[in-house]
């Protein structure tokens, strides 16, 4: 009965309300709803444009390198190794210092122990505390200690040149990816003003046909060239577009990001570089892989010196206090304290006799190992100077066939421009101009890649010198 009256008095409820009332309610719940949305998820709102704050609107070559040595993955992630290494040396350099421990016991005992005058068995009860401390100090490890500590700091050193090299590759893909680019975007100005003439040719051809002049295949001819030129020009816009994601990717920027490089740029056309000779040298001297290898013989000259102190004594020095409390005797708490202080103070030699063959095992092996790593550094030298020569021979190469391709735009560009000419005035047929027209523009595609391909091989040889890389 309860219940029937319960659910009655909800539906009489319901009827008196209105249908304003109900939208009023409807509304102010969809108003809480969003404020509460707004409040607690505001990155929902702003995200993506706090993500490309303080990003440029058109990038040069000098943001793409600084944007990656402070975001990519890569030298981030080396750059751990360095922190964690650091530690490291923190901890060798602490490893020389005495440490100290200190101790604390409070025991309290319930026991039934028999007594001997009444008989029977009666209950006693104990506290007792125990403290202490304790320090220890190595005074002498065969020079183990110094050693360790020079151990850990050419680890940091290592560590380092990796991030460096690491940046030099990311530098180098950077400079390829970017100048692909200005490739493109030159391309594609070329291949506009391609595209327009040959807009030109076919409306100026269509007329000429209409007046018959020209026949009918001349004109097809006329439109299928243009087909061909606005292909070739979307097939440019596309390689852009998958120059610019390929950067982008490099620079591991955000997918929505929109990446943009300047649309013209001055570079300058490099005539000549560094004699072999001295750039050799500077890379031998300078580049990060070569000081890495030479660090790794350090590396294993210390370790075999870690493998000698091994075999030589080891002293050391230790101290403790010590003092305790029992409530059985009688005496006062801090009395005996006093009473049971108690103090030690050694000295310990350990003196290695006789371990297995480990000591002359580790010492021998650490001597094979002084030799791979002096032929790593040989290694090492030898593949630098073979990749500076390469480079300076590609340098060479690039330049020599830019100068070449100049020679023959300007000769196909004058022809050409002839061609044309001969066209508007009915005097070079069709198939004779297009033939002039190809061999142009493979010249002027050809210049432009003799371009960069110089910019690029320039800047990849100068910047084994320790020059870097600008446009």
């Amino acid at each position: 009965m309860k219940k029937l009256l319960f659910n009655l008095s909800i539906c009489s409820a319901a009827r008196r309300w209105k249908p304003t009332a109900i939208l009023t309610f409807r509304k102010q719940h969809f108003i809480l709803l969003f404020f509460f949305c707004f409040l607690f998820q505001p990155h929902r709102l702003f995200a993506q444009d706090s993500t490309f704050i303080g990003l440029p609107q058109r990038w040069s070559l000098q943001d793409c390198f600084d944007y990656a040595q402070k975001n990519n993955i890569q030298l981030q992630t080396l750059q751990k190794d360095v922190d964690i290494n650091y530690q490291s040396l923190l901890q060798a350099k602490a490893a020389r210092l005495p440490n100290l421990t200190a101790s604390t016991s409070q025991n309290f005992t319930n026991s039934k122990n028999a007594n001997p005058v009444v008989g029977g068995f009666q209950t006693e009860s104990n506290f007792a505390s125990n403290y202490g401390a304790n320090s220890s100090m190595i005074l002498y490890q065969g020079g183990n200690l110094k050693n360790n500590i020079q151990m850990q700091q050419l680890n940091i050193e290592s560590a380092n040149l990796n991030v460096q090299q690491a940046l030099n590759n990311i530098t180098i893909e950077i400079t390829q990816a970017y100048l692909n680019i200005l490739l493109s975007k030159e391309n594609i100005i070329a291949l506009q003003n391609v595209s327009q003439t040959s807009q030109a040719q076919y409306n100026n051809g269509k007329v000429l046909f209409d007046a018959g002049s020209i026949a009918k295949t001349e004109l097809v001819q006329l439109e299928a060239t243009l087909a061909s030129d606005n292909y070739n020009l979307v097939t440019a816009q596309n390689q852009l577009r998958q120059n610019t994601l390929t950067l982008k990717q490099i620079l591991e920027l955000p997918t929505s990001f929109n990446f943009q490089v300047p649309d013209s740029m001055a570079i300058a056309i490099p005539s000549e570089a560094t004699d072999l000779q001295t750039a050799q040298d500077s890379a031998l001297q300078n580049r990060p892989e070569v000081k890495s290898s030479e660090i790794a013989l350090q590396q294993s000259d210390l370790q075999l010196k870690q493998f000698y102190a091994a075999t030589k004594p080891t002293i050391s020095a230790a101290a403790s206090l010590a003092s305790g409390y029992s409530d059985g005797t009688g005496i006062k708490y801090f009395n005996q304290l006093n009473n049971n202080f108690y103090q030690q103070i050694g000295i310990t030699m350990d003196i290695p006799i006789f371990n297995n063959r480990t000591n002359k095992t580790n010492i021998e092996k650490s001597k094979i190992e002084i030799d791979q790593s002096k032929l790593a550094l040989k290694s090492t030298k030898l593949v630098l100077s073979q990749e500076v020569e390469q480079a300076y021979i590609s340098f060479l190469n690039a330049k020599a066939q830019y100068d070449a391709a100049q020679v023959q735009f300007s000769a196909n560009e004058e022809n050409y421009r002839i061609a044309n000419e001969q066209l508007k005035l009915g005097a070079l047929n069709t198939v004779d101009f297009l033939v002039q027209k190809n061999l142009y523009i493979q010249a002027q595609q050809t210049l432009i890649q003799s371009k960069y391909n110089v910019i690029l091989n320039h800047g990849i040889y100068e910047f084994y010198l320790g020059e870097p890389i600008t446009l």
